[in-house]
């Protein structure tokens, strides 16, 4: 009998997942493993939204795999010891997992080799399971990825995507089904953000359905109108891999127009910064492009931002949205980074760390490196630009819907008012915590603007 182990990473779903489509053609039987993995814990990557989710995808893909016939073997330690354990038990010819872009994805896989190097077990990476196209798939000539979005993305919409593979019909686990810890529960996690979204594969395709039927179409003109959330709120699910990036990019395309064309444009986004990041593993906490910036450390400002009262409702919205749902408006992030690294000149990566802890999809690849992007320590062509936050509330949220939603204080406030609070009298809200002319004077003095 030939067995094979799939080790689940970033790509739980049995829909378009070539890992486990490949150990299924290659092997009698299939053992679904995942390990809850000390490593993690570690290095204080586990947040408590992301565990939250975690738990529910886990569950979801344990389902999916009993409706099959096979069953989520969990276990807890670190990586290379619990797979070695389990090649052991089963006696598995070939371990199946998707390749990843961080340090900590190639130290793990460097130490899946050495654990499994005199098992006669061999370990096959997959590429472009996490991403939609392989981050080495396309390169410059002459360097070892692209450090400008604009011709990456030519020679990846040139590459193409990889065809769309179909969730199996049956998965044959081994006759001695080796043991298992428990599934873990969202209701053991403490400190989740109150309207964290619900995880899970079944949830992930219902959403990306409803997007792709009614939302997508619209997405070119209204993805930066925060009070209309005209996005596909799809981030957490291609994090924890319950979509699948391909798929996603197949079926936009296919639905066509610029909403689709606009949407395809993220998800390459996305792959541009993996391929950045696997490259350039120091990126997640170097600056890719140093400024020699001399940042500020004003705990005072840097608590006010954490806890949405800046005295700028635009950013204090996104910031309480964060707070409440662990996620944030792609606008949110943008203008909230902004504000930490250019208008307080905070470094990025305490904001970095601040989303990390928060954001369900928290990614190392998007969040790091969106966080130089908006400092201008990262690809950003323009590493100099400072978004205004009042500028942006009445361009994005010209009647200030967004702002009413996550900031009630300033309810009374009418129309385009409400970005300007200062200019109102008894409201229970706090002053700026700096002038913004001379915050971008700072920022440009510091930078060496002329």
């Amino acid at each position: 009998m030939n067995v094979a182990v799939v080790l689940f990473t970033s790509d739980l779903r049995l829909h378009d997942n070539p890992v486990l489509r490949s150990a299924l053609r290659d092997a009698d039987r299939v053992v679904p493993l995942f390990v809850r993995d000390d490593g993690v814990h570690r290095a204080g990557y586990d947040a408590p939204n992301r565990l939250a989710f975690l738990a529910d995808c886990l569950a979801d893909l344990d389902a999916g795999l009993r409706h099959r016939g096979g069953r989520l073997i969990v276990r807890t330690g670190a990586v290379a010891e619990e797979v070695r354990r389990l090649v052991e038990e089963t006696g598995a010819g070939a371990v199946h997992m998707a390749a990843g872009v961080s340090g900590y994805a190639a130290r793990r896989e460097e130490q899946l080799r050495t654990a499994l190097a005199d098992t006669g077990c061999e370990l096959r990476i997959h590429d472009a399971v996490v991403t939609a196209l392989a981050p080495g798939r396309v390169v410059p000539a002459s360097r070892d990825h692209f450090a400008v979005f604009t011709p990456y993305f030519r020679r990846w919409e040139a590459a193409g995507v990889r065809g769309t593979l179909t969730a199996p019909r049956t998965i044959r686990l081994p006759e001695d089904v080796p043991s298992s810890d428990p599934l873990p529960s969202r209701d053991d996690v403490k400190d989740v953000s109150p309207g964290l979204a619900e995880g899970g594969e079944q949830t992930a395709r219902k959403l990306m359905t409803s997007w792709l039927r009614s939302g997508v179409a619209d997405y070119a003109d209204g993805h930066d109108d925060l009070a209309a959330d005209a996005t596909s709120r799809l981030s957490p699910h291609l994090h924890f891999g319950t979509v699948s990036a391909a798929e996603l990019a197949n079926r936009a395309k296919e639905k066509g127009g610029p909403g689709g064309e606009a949407f395809v444009r993220q998800l390459a986004w996305r792959d541009f910064h993996h391929q950045v990041l696997a490259a350039r593993h120091d990126a997640s906490w170097s600056d890719y492009r140093p400024r020699q910036d001399r940042w500020r450390s004003d705990e005072d400002e840097i608590t006010a931002w954490k806890s949405g009262r800046t005295g700028y409702p635009l950013v204090d919205a996104a910031m309480r949205q964060l707070a409440h749902e662990g996620w944030m408006h792609n606008r949110g992030r943008l203008l909230a980074a902004s504000f930490l690294t250019k208008t307080l000149y905070v470094d990025w990566r305490v904001g970095a760390r601040h989303f990390l802890d928060l954001l369900v999809d928290g990614d190392i690849a998007n969040n790091q490196l969106n966080w130089q992007w908006v400092a201008g320590t990262g690809t950003d062509t323009r590493p100099n630009r400072v978004l205004n936050p009042v500028v942006q509330g009445k361009r994005f949220d010209p009647r200030g819907e967004y702002v009413r939603r996550w900031v009630p204080e300033l309810a009374e406030l009418k129309g385009s008012a409400i970005h300007e609070p200062w200019k109102a009298e008894g409201l229970d809200y706090p002053d700026p915590v700096v002038d913004l002319g001379e915050a971008r004077s700072r920022f440009e003095k510091a930078r060496g603007i002329e």
